[in-house]
């Protein structure tokens, strides 16, 4: 065969398609303390949930445990990890009432060995309503995934996925967490409803959670085609600096199709642009780990440089 084939896209593709399909192909080192993340943003349609999912699959291909708990009540991060989220299923609703452990409802998705859910069924869209009563209502998600149940099933990373608003749903994601990750579509009013983001994140620092910060922000969506996607990807980070991931997740049918089947892109086509741009930002998100916030502020730093020019 012709040796200028395997320099083609399509020779590129073929390759990580069977890299996704070969276990222990890919590896990451292990952060040294478990990570966990909230992806939030109180816009709908940005492509959090799909975000949260693929993110997830990314990184326990690369030989890293994860758990995603799903903490809105439609459902769709348990369905694209082929989760059961009938009725009658344990899941996070019971975990947040107390009324079983999260090791009780975990479950192992189908995706690999690596990957766990903690699902959300309908049951959870009158959690809000409950809680106002409870003792210490902003922190039920907090106190029942410890530091023992992580350290106790191994998970290097615990990825949140949240409603579109700010309810105890998404206090208590935050409240559990230590970074929250907000993904941006490159498209018009891509800012839209972020200041107000950070202003919720800004209080619950002050009052809830000290330790919050914003650590990675995605851009999603784009489409390299049309010069608004670059001039919005230009203003985001601009505006945001180096806590914007460098890779960025283009606007794909292959992404919107694969929760229909109960998958994530990574699983439904790994060979697809979707797959490798989710698997390149899971890579990123672990390679250059927490990027905390410095004084103030809820949004994170670049590393600063030693006087040898090295990364502190």
């Amino acid at each position: 065969m012709d040796d200028q084939f395997w320099d083609t896209p399509i020779a590129a593709a073929a390759r990580r398609a069977a890299q996704v399909k070969t276990p222990n192909s890919l590896t990451l080192p292990r952060p040294e303390t478990p990570r966990k993340i909230t992806v939030a943003n109180q816009k709908g349609g940005v492509g959090k949930t799909t975000s949260s999912v693929n993110l997830a699959a990314g990184l326990s291909l690369h030989g890293l445990k994860v758990l995603v708990i799903d903490l809105d009540p439609q459902g769709n991060a348990s369905t694209a990890l082929g989760a059961e989220h009938h009725s009658g299923v344990l899941s996070s609703y019971e975990v947040i009432i107390g009324a079983c452990t999260p090791a009780e409802a975990l479950q192992k998705s189908p995706f690999n060995d690596n990957l766990y859910c903690i699902p959300a069924t309908i049951d959870l869209a009158g959690a809000e309503i409950e809680m106002v009563s409870m003792v210490r209502r902003e922190y039920r998600l907090a106190d029942a995934i410890s530091a023992d149940f992580i350290a106790e099933h191994g998970f290097d990373y615990v990825i949140v996925d949240c409603p579109p608003s700010l309810g105890l749903l998404t206090i208590n994601a935050m409240t559990a967490v230590t970074e929250v990750m907000i993904p941006i579509q490159a498209e018009y009013y891509a800012l839209e409803g972020v200041g107000q983001l950070l202003n919720n994140i800004t209080m619950i620092r002050q009052h809830l959670n000290p330790a919050l910060h914003i650590s990675a922000i995605l851009l999603t969506m784009y489409d390299a085609r049309t010069k608004l996607a670059e001039q919005v990807a230009s203003e985001v980070r601009e505006h945001f600096g180096e806590v914007v991931l460098t890779n960025m997740i283009p606007r794909s049918v292959k992404v919107s199709e694969a929760p229909g089947y109960g998958q994530t892109v990574l699983e439904y086509d790994p060979g697809s642009r979707g797959a490798m741009a989710y698997l390149d930002a899971a890579k990123e998100l672990a390679n250059r780990g927490d990027y905390p916030a410095h004084s103030d502020s809820p949004i994170g730093q670049a590393p600063t440089a030693n006087p040898a020019g090295e990364e502190a």
